[in-house]
């Protein structure tokens, strides 16, 4: 972000008295507290019910929860000459989540929890957002990882990394179509609970919990969409786990956690096993790799390669002990 945009913060009413580069924004010192200023990449028009959804947090509990700030015109968002967007939010300095702290774990899943019993709304707009579909999420993934799959198979020059995935590729291939099929045949429904709307904060990881002396502070939910919560709790849960090399222990401990505040239906249970037991992590590995350069191939990438085979059997054990309940 360059110099240039800090003269759009003029459409504010706010006092600045002083800004410094985060990453990817502008940390603004105001009279108002300290705010953010960032790049917005989405649909300007979800920003209305992005808005919406927060000021339903921050009505209805004691989370805390960052606030999109208007314009003096009253816009959610401010464009520079190029047509860039961005947008002006509340902010605090703190620190991310720490994962390997369990007591942190624990407080983030319970965190998310009590968010969850926020973001549950009846009326419109609420009810006209179209819910998302996983299943169509899945299929999209497995069409990406057969045309990749091709692409490997007639490549003649192979790098190690690409002779090592491709030794796995079939395994993870026929793992992926296996959950997508029986996601379709058994009645894993992508709907809310309880009826109604509930959303999702889309990106809730412990980049986006920070804390700040005793006060946790929630960021980043331009990517809220309407789900079921489940979608939150797996992307928190996978983290966390593959962090930990997939503890059944930890595991539990932490859907005990969240269900002390909210608990999960049968069918919600059975959702989040399908959104764990997908191989997630293998399709970024071969999407990442697909869509960058193939003259050099970072070594990172062989390392995650490398992880990821070395814990699939930890996760398959998670999976048959923390979901003895699983038909399929």
């Amino acid at each position: 972000m360059n110099d240039r945009a800090i003269g759009l913060l003029e459409q504010y009413d706010i006092e600045l008295q002083h800004t410094r580069k985060g990453r990817g924004a502008i940390i603004c010192d105001t009279a108002q507290g300290c705010l953010i200023f960032k790049e917005y990449t989405g649909n300007v028009e979800k920003l209305t019910l992005q808005n919406l959804i927060l000021k339903g947090i921050l009505d209805r509990s004691g989370l805390s929860v960052e606030r999109i700030l208007p314009t003096k015109e009253d816009l959610l968002y401010v464009k520079d000459m190029d047509g860039i967007t961005y947008i002006l939010k509340t902010y605090v300095v703190g620190r991310e989540c720490n994962i390997n702290d369990y007591s942190e774990c624990i407080n983030a899943v319970k965190m998310l929890a009590k968010l969850h019993k926020m973001m549950e709304f009846t009326g419109e707009p609420f009810q006209s957002v179209p819910l998302c579909s996983q299943q169509k999420e899945y299929e999209k993934h497995n069409r990406e990882l057969k045309h990749v799959r091709k692409f490997l198979r007639q490549r003649s020059q192979k790098t190690a990394f690409e002779i090592r995935m491709q030794d796995s590729y079939d395994y993870f291939y026929e793992q992926a179509q296996q959950i997508a099929e029986e996601w379709d045949r058994i009645p894993v429904t992508d709907g809310t609970e309880p009826a109604g709307c509930t959303f999702c904060h889309g990106d809730y990881q412990y980049h986006n919990i920070l804390k700040i002396d005793n006060e946790w502070f929630i960021i980043n939910f331009e990517k809220c969409l309407r789900d079921n919560p489940v979608r939150d709790l797996n992307l928190l849960l996978r983290k966390l786990l593959e962090k930990n090399n997939w503890s059944v222990s930890l595991g539990e401990e932490l859907l005990k956690a969240y269900e002390r505040e909210r608990s999960l239906s049968e069918m919600s249970r059975l959702n989040l096993y399908y959104r764990l037991a997908y191989p997630e992590k293998f399709w970024k590995i071969v999407n990442f790799y697909f869509n960058s350069p193939k003259a050099w191939i970072p070594g990172r990438n062989m390392e995650k390669l490398e992880k990821l085979i070395s814990q699939e059997e930890a996760k398959q054990t998670f999976l048959r002990t923390v979901f003895p309940e699983r038909k399929g």
